[in-house]
């Protein structure tokens, strides 16, 4: 039996928020979108907010030890580190961000461009720390711009202006969706599937999954935190215990 995907098909990660200050004064992450995924922080330590933008209009939540708060897609967000944030982060369809689900707030003139856009957006995790920590720390200062620009239009405009910033990430992620299928049929249409087989064993008197009951632990992953989006980042390696 394989190892069990963890629940739900959902992707878990320690986040570690960068506290490099920008341009306005405030210290954090990147500002982006997700085009088909929701997001959850669970907070277990430091003090921060998250700065979002809906149609609704832009709003600001404190984050601290103990929140928990989600979003679904479309939502920009911005991680703001107020001090030691950290965050295990729930990613809705494990594997589809990992494969571009996320769209930089970069300047308009940028997204218009998707080799200007692929260009700005690449963060190889192979160079010297040094050089990560730096072209990371220049593509948040780019979406930053991006993203300050998109809140004042969106302040003036309303949702008109949220609208056209998600429309240059449709565009700009919609080479990507054959292979975004694959790994969503592959992951969250799998589990879901398993669930409906297992509630028709159920409603038999079958018990069905039941009989390979098994336990997942997880090791961290070998080396340094990689440099995400929003901070330093740390992932799991599932294993089975045997015995």
């Amino acid at each position: 039996m394989s190892t069990p995907s963890f629940p739900g098909a959902v992707a878990a990660s320690m986040l570690e928020v960068y506290d490099w200050q920008a341009e306005d004064g405030l210290h954090g992450g990147t500002p982006h979108v997700h085009t088909a995924s929701s997001e959850a922080y669970v907070v277990v330590a430091g003090r921060g907010e998250v700065h979002t933008l809906t149609p609704e209009g832009a709003r600001v939540d404190a984050l601290e030890p103990g929140t928990l708060l989600w979003f679904t897609p479309g939502t920009v967000h911005r991680l703001v580190n107020s001090g030691g944030l950290e965050i295990v982060v729930l990613m809705q369809n494990s594997g589809l961000p990992e494969a571009g689900d996320a769209v930089f707030t970069f300047p308009a003139r940028i997204l218009a461009d998707r080799d200007a856009y692929d260009a700005a957006a690449r963060l190889s995790q192979d160079t010297p720390a040094e050089e990560r920590a730096a072209t990371a720390r220049a593509r948040r200062d780019l979406a930053v711009e991006g993203y300050l620009e998109l809140r004042a239009a969106v302040r003036r405009e309303g949702g008109e202006a949220l609208r056209r910033f998600h429309r240059l990430a449709a565009d700009l992620v919609r080479p990507r969706v054959a292979e975004w299928e694959r790994i969503w049929h592959e992951g969250a249409e799998r589990e879901a599937e398993r669930t409906r087989r297992q509630l028709a064993s159920l409603a038999e008197g079958d018990p069905g999954l039941m009989e390979d009951a098994t336990v997942v632990r997880t090791e961290p992953l070998p080396g340094p935190r990689h440099f995400g989006m929003c901070g330093r980042l740390h992932k799991w390696r599932p294993r089975r215990d045997e015995g």
